[in-house]
């Protein structure tokens, strides 16, 4: 297990200094080209590593009776999988919305600076998508 976290590892850290890298040369089109085929390589590799890797988790057996019978008393797995789900499909849901709200007031704010206090309020509204996601994970896991 070690391993396959030391090659992730290796991965990330190969992608991460090849994209500084080539983002830093001087000729954009070349760096481009090279970098898509770079992490699309990583990505081939780093796939089949984590699938590998969690075969290797979950490739222990286990005894069915005792299983069964604590997964049948204790349900709040799934509660925890819920909240992490509204936390995390908010957050997202969010960032996508300041991206897109964020970039049209940023246009309109630099046509008219006037209106820069009314694009502000459309941007935290988009925010609090995250919040309410928050707020919901809150209340699920004191349910719990």
């Amino acid at each position: 297990m070690k391993l396959i976290i030391g090659l992730c590892l290796v991965l990330i850290s190969i992608t991460i200094g090849l994209g500084i890298f080539y983002y830093l040369q001087p000729s954009i089109k070349e760096g481009n080209k090279k970098l898509k085929v770079i992490l699309g390589t990583n990505v081939s590799i780093y796939i089949p590593i984590i699938v590998a890797g969690t075969m290797m988790a979950f490739s222990g057996t286990a005894d069915a009776a005792a299983t069964s019978t604590t997964a049948a008393a204790d349900p709040s797995g799934f509660g925890y999988i819920a909240a992490a789900l509204s936390t995390g499909l908010a957050t997202i849901g969010a960032g996508y919305a300041v991206g897109s709200v964020g970039s049209s007031a940023l246009g309109a704010v630099s046509e008219d600076p006037k209106i820069l206090g009314k694009t502000l309020i459309f941007v935290g509204l988009a925010e609090g998508i995250a919040i309410y996601g928050l707020i919901v994970s809150i209340l699920i896991l004191g349910r719990l």
